[in-house]
């Protein structure tokens, strides 16, 4: 922005650049995750094209989005911790499905670590801080 508020070069903390070095994971494999999908449907391993190309939309639309927010916040970028903080809560249920009903406990402890991490870094005092700087708040005085 030409006023200089979402380009901190120098006051991103750690903790910021931790959880998006997660989301963009997390959105990384989404979009690897809806290419595979695509190459499947096209050498007919799905049971219905709309299902097989679908779901590669749904992960590579979602997926993309992810990944962008977590570029975002390893660049400095206020506006990825909204989508970040969004796709970890989403990905809760997730995990509990994983370690649950899906019978897929290595999948789901590996995903309940990160998701679980980079919640804790979102909003890790750090965090906070930098993104009421934004908006002329200062958290301590609370």
């Amino acid at each position: 922005m030409a006023d200089g508020k979402d380009d901190v070069s120098g006051g991103v903390p750690t903790t910021v650049r931790g959880a998006g070095g997660l989301v963009t994971l997390e959105g990384a494999v989404a979009v690897i995750v809806a290419l595979v999908l695509i190459v499947r449907g096209l050498l007919g391993h799905d049971q219905s094209a709309a299902s097989g190309y679908g779901t590669a939309a749904w992960f590579g639309i979602l997926g993309g989005g992810v990944l962008a927010a977590g570029v975002g916040l390893l660049l400095g970028k206020r506006w990825g911790r909204a989508i970040a903080v969004i796709a970890q809560l989403l990905l809760l249920p997730v995990t509990w499905s994983l370690l649950t009903d899906s019978h897929q406990p290595v999948f789901g402890a590996l995903l309940g670590v990160v998701v679980v991490t980079a919640l804790i870094l979102l909003f890790a005092p750090p965090s906070t801080r930098w993104m009421a700087a934004d908006y002329g708040a200062d958290p301590s005085n609370s």
